[in-house]
């Protein structure tokens, strides 16, 4: 079965959605439900991510002959090895083959598909207890991913997960944070280096900052706020105030004052010298410019490695895994101790592996 994923406009909110279309270019309803759920909670980059998970799991269930109503937990497993090797399906293990896709990419893929099934569980599209075996039930979540729909039930971790091996891209030291600084031209480009330097956001929390979210020299903080931009972005993690140093604050007013346009707007980062002027810089602008400038400086960069530069710096000061939990807006410290464990003293990684045992 071969179904399409479109892009297309929202009329009314004008943000971008995502459509799963069959060969007869209608929309396939169970899909479509979820991808419509998840455009409210996620970037347009995880739904398209999710939706080409959604077009792999189609097709496996084609080629079984399944009804994806009536499927078993080892059909889950043997997406994973499919999604591994390729279109084989006479396979019992998941080793001794040739990878086609990345452990990370396949456990995305399961994911994907468990939240489908507990989308559909919670909207009673299908029965409970045809899917709890899908997951095993691990104590109590205090947020929960579908919270509003369904009420508040055991945390359930899933049973099929590839082990990934541990990478860690690495950081930035002071002296290449300087160099980036130093090579922009522009206070607005100098600023978004800093920004990203010490608060440690998203590409798309920073380019969805407004001025109200920055305060003043007797409050040296940002808040990173959840709110609909018309370029795109998106706050993906939680709410936040992050504190700041106010020499970010003063080049952030030397900003406003020699450089940002005479227009009215309620965004920091705007278009400037190129396009619509005062329009919310676009994130593909926000990309050229780290490519200019990884070019320029020889230092290669890339919004997101200002994110672990910060996380690292904070850890390797000694702050406690939680509160950086907290500042880089992870769901869970679980996200903070699997990213950033070769920073966290075995001491501290024990204390916080007790307390969550204690909670569950």
């Amino acid at each position: 079965m071969n179904l399409t994923l479109q892009k297309g406009i929202d009329p009314n909110s004008g943000e971008t959605i995502w459509l799963m279309l069959n060969q007869d270019y209608e929309v396939v309803e169970p899909i479509q439900r979820y991808l419509s759920f998840l455009s409210g909670c996620k970037s347009p980059n995880t739904v398209e991510a999710y939706g080409y998970d959604f077009k792999a799991w189609w097709k496996f269930l084609h080629c079984k002959h399944l009804n994806w109503k009536n499927v078993q937990l080892s059909d889950l497993e043997d997406f994973a090895y499919w999604l591994r090797v390729g279109d084989t399906l006479n396979v019992t293990s998941l080793q001794g083959a040739e990878a086609k896709r990345l452990e990370r990419s396949i456990n995305r893929a399961i994911t994907a598909i468990s939240t489908f099934y507990e989308y559909h569980i919670a909207s009673k599209t299908v029965d409970f207890k045809q899917f709890e075996r899908f997951f095993m039930p691990i104590g109590i979540s205090r947020t929960r991913f579908l919270q509003g729909i369904a009420k508040s039930k055991p945390m359930r971790k899933k049973l099929v997960k590839l082990k990934e091996p541990k990478s860690f891209p690495g950081c930035l030291n002071n002296e290449q944070v300087e160099t980036l600084a130093n090579a922009c031209k522009r206070l607005r480009d100098k600023l978004i280096i800093l920004m990203l330097n010490d608060t440690g956001m998203r590409k798309g929390e920073l380019l969805g900052l407004c001025h109200e979210d920055v305060g003043d020299f007797t409050d040296n903080s940002i808040k990173v706020v959840q709110r609909v931009n018309p370029n795109g972005a998106r706050a993906k993690g939680q709410e936040r105030v992050i504190p700041v140093p106010s020499k970010l604050l003063q080049i952030y007013n030397d900003y406003l004052i020699y450089e940002y346009p005479n227009v009215e707007s309620d965004y920091i980062f705007v278009n400037i010298w190129e396009g619509e002027v005062g329009a919310p810089m676009n994130p593909k602008v926000l990309n050229t410019m780290f490519n200019r400038l990884a070019k320029k400086t020889g230092i290669r960069v890339y919004p997101h490695l200002f994110r672990h530069t910060y996380a690292t710096r904070l850890l390797k000061a000694g702050m406690s895994a939680d509160r950086v939990r907290h500042l880089m807006g992870h769901a869970s410290v679980q996200t903070t101790l699997d990213i950033y464990s070769h920073v966290i003293n075995d001491g501290e990684l024990d204390e916080i592996v007790k307390a969550e045992e204690q909670e569950n």
